[in-house]
């Protein structure tokens, strides 16, 4: 699971390796998010073995991986089955969720359109869902 010295972690550099990029980001997340997890645990259980996968969520919807959002059991079991879940950090500050209220082993990117830009540049698939 993720680990982070503040809540701020920049998640960028990680990791290098390509990999799965699951983005989820537009209105409903309370709708859309449960899937958004579910499709990457399933992409967890069927891809090679230590292939990385990120959750980035952007948008609104980064309230949702704050303390009490009532998501939080769906989000640890993506975060202990090692599927890195990251929020926009443009998006926390224009919902106004402060990063320190994030779930525990939530990381943020500053910009969640640079991180897909850059995954994306180093060879990773990309699925918006």
């Amino acid at each position: 699971m993720p680990t982070a010295d503040s809540p701020m972690q920049d998640a960028r550099a990680e990791s290098k390796s390509p990999g799965l990029l699951v983005h989820g980001a537009g209105p409903g997340a309370q709708d859309w998010l449960p899937g958004v997890l579910r499709s990457a645990t399933n992409a967890a259980d069927a891809l090679p073995a230590g292939t990385a996968i990120e959750v980035v969520i952007q948008g609104p919807g980064v309230a949702l991986l704050s303390d009490g959002s009532g998501f939080a059991d769906e989000i640890t079991a993506a975060l202990e089955r090692q599927i890195r879940v990251l929020a926009c950090g443009n998006s926390l500050r224009s919902a106004g969720v402060p990063s320190d209220q994030l779930l525990p082993g939530v990381a943020t990117v500053p910009a969640a359109i640079a991180h897909l830009a850059s995954r994306q540049w180093e060879g990773w698939a990309y699925v918006r869902l």
